[in-house]
């Protein structure tokens, strides 16, 4: 298959669906140019009327059997008649313009918000897998500049490249029904301007593709500086940010330049053959007036204004290709995504429920990039009971997160297979399985809003004595209350006035209140206290003993009352027992407790 028949088959399965729901608005604008225009092109027929049946009371005018008048000589009757025509027919022309405007805007902003929805839904369907394939700058581009670069061509398709080639056609149908041999000037003119704006075009594509990706670079710099502004203040690199942000913004400056000074040329081109034109018909023109008389004055004023037309509904095309030309790499780039295959699909059993919190590891392999050679976890057998209350010590990077991230298939397993519930994690739906399971990450992410609005994400239909309970849990409740309004304080962006520790306990009472059959902590203690520590473990083995507890920690005083430990060496399962049962036996549990033993 072409590049050619391939895009247009990705533009007719993504984006034409976009379409649906403004069919109506969409089909209107054409009709109205339609209109517009032919009353447009009909006003210079009444101008070479008034000059030469009204001013100049040649016998041979311009629609002399259409003028309701029956003395002509009547000069003043005659111009007023057919200087009111010209108003009605400017007005009418007027309003049809603006009826095309108003639906050609609610039809591009209508097709733009299809766009944006279908893309944002197609990356929630996304597994991490996909996710890791694009950087969130480069998302959040498609999604706003590239959705919009399609919005503006939408809006020109279906009125300036309907009404451009309208009035090319009806200008040249009457230029050649007042001269045919004049008309033939700007009517040969046409291939010059379409062969240059095919060139432009051919060159300018892939310049706007790569200005494209330095707005991701852009976006990348502002992203980054903001989500880590104390980051960089505590470590006074303000300087070194705003060279990094002046580099992309450079990089992106010249990208720009380098993409749009090829169309730099579609003006003085259409200029160049606009005047040319015009100054040969004005002397072929001129001497059909003054020498032949086969052509009366108003005539050739009509055809100048023809040309006009004619030229300019070309420069109108010229200015479309290069929006389309931007668009073609902002299409291409919203394809990626809508035809991005996505890596994790839930089961086809609806039904399938998880009954309990079972899990099995059965000779599980996995690797980020799908490849058995650099295997992140190796060999991984592990069986964990309903409600038991399991801890994993490792080093950093030894794969404890990525352990657990198999469970709610945010990664799928290269080799063997994880059950929850007594069945493969790949028969349930990724809904019913992650419904199943509440995960608290290392990081911990507040979204804006209350602390109530942020509690109720683990399940909005929570009370208001579930939501305390959740947050005395988690010892979340006391420094909740401590706020001037309590549970209806506005965190902010991000969470940005609670500090680290605060932010762990209340995503730890939205984990609680999904009320899952699994609970899993990722180091989600670190920033509490020992103290608060042991009071959260204890809460959770009070109030939630049916539910199975995974927690990953680096102390192994937040997993040494655990039903059972996971230790965890160089992506494989080095040991699993008691506290007592690894000191005696395990040489890495008891290296890191006598480690830990001594600092405190």
């Amino acid at each position: 298959m072409t590049k050619n028949k391939k895009d247009k088959k990705r533009f007719g399965r993504n984006i034409l669906p976009c379409v649906k729901g403004n069919v109506l608005m969409t089909v209107l604008t054409p009709l109205f140019i339609i209109m517009e225009v032919l009353l447009e092109v009909f006003i210079p027929l009444l101008m070479a009327t008034i000059v030469d049946g009204g001013l100049y009371k040649e016998q041979n005018f311009p629609l002399k059997a259409y003028i309701p008048i029956d003395n002509i000589n009547d000069n003043t009757r005659f111009i007023v008649v057919v200087g009111v025509m010209m108003i009605i027919a400017a007005l009418c022309s007027l309003a049809f313009g603006i009826l095309a405007g108003r639906t050609a805007a609610v039809a591009s902003m209508g097709f733009a918000r299809n766009l944006r929805q279908r893309l944002f839904y197609k990356v929630q369907e996304f597994s991490f897998n996909n996710t890791d394939r694009y950087s969130t700058p480069s998302l959040v581009t498609r999604l706003t500049t590239d959705v919009t670069n399609m919005q503006n061509t939408y809006h020109q398709v279906i009125r300036m490249f309907v009404r451009a080639p309208i009035m090319i056609i009806c200008a040249a149908i009457m230029a050649i029904s007042i001269d045919a041999e004049l008309s033939l000037i700007f009517i040969l003119a046409i291939p010059v301007l379409a062969c240059a704006l095919l060139a432009m075009v051919s060159v300018g594509h892939p310049r706007f593709r790569a200005m494209l990706k330095k707005y991701d670079a852009l976006n990348a710099a502002v992203q980054e500086n903001l989500v880590a502004a104390r980051e960089v203040k505590s470590f006074v690199r303000e300087d070194y940010e705003k060279e990094k942000f002046d580099a992309s913004a450079t990089d992106l400056k010249n990208a720009q330049r380098r993409a749009e000074k090829v169309f730099v040329f579609s003006g003085p081109v259409q200029m160049a053959v606009m005047w040319t034109c015009t100054i040969i018909l004005l002397l072929l023109g001129g001497k059909a007036v003054v020498f032949e008389g086969r052509l009366g004055s108003a005539e050739l004023i009509s055809l100048m204004t023809y040309s006009t037309q004619i030229v300019n509904s070309l420069a109108m095309v010229s200015f479309i290709f290069v929006t389309m030309s931007l668009s073609r790499a902002s299409m291409n780039r919203i394809n990626e995504v809508l035809d991005e295959e996505i890596g994790i699909v839930g089961g086809e059993n609806d039904g399938l429920k998880v009954a309990n919190g079972q899990i099995v590891f059965e000779n599980v392999d996995f690797s980020y990039s799908g490849s058995k050679d650099n295997c992140v976890l190796k060999n991984i057998n592990l069986r964990i009971e309903s409600g038991e209350t399991v801890g994993i010590i490792a080093g950093t990077g030894e794969g404890k997160s990525s352990l657990v991230q198999l469970i709610p298939r945010f990664y799928d397993c290269v080799s063997g297979r994880v059950l929850v519930g007594g069945h493969d994690v790949k028969e349930y739906s990724l809904y019913e399985l992650r419904e199943s399971v509440s995960m608290v990450l290392q990081k911990n992410v507040l979204f804006s809003g209350t602390i109530a609005d942020n509690l109720r994400w683990g399940n909005p239909d929570a009370t208001d004595e579930e939501v305390e309970q959740a947050c005395r849990m988690s010892c979340a409740h006391d420094f909740i209350t401590s706020f001037p309004n309590g549970y209806n304080t506005d965190l902010g962006q991000g969470g940005v006035n609670v500090s680290g520790g605060q932010k762990q306990r209340l995503c730890i009472a939205r984990a609680l209140l999904k009320k899952p059959k699994i609970l899993i902590l990722d180091d989600s203690t670190s920033a509490v206290d020992t103290a608060t520590d042991e009071k959260i473990r204890r809460a959770l083995r009070e109030y939630i003993p049916g539910t199975t507890k995974i927690i990953i920690a680096q102390r192994i005083s937040s997993v040494y009352d655990c039903d059972k430990i996971v230790v965890m060496d160089k992506g494989e399962i080095s040991d699993v027992g008691t506290h007592e049962q690894l000191l005696a036996r395990s040489t890495i549990y008891r290296e890191v407790y006598e480690s830990q033993a001594k600092e405190n």
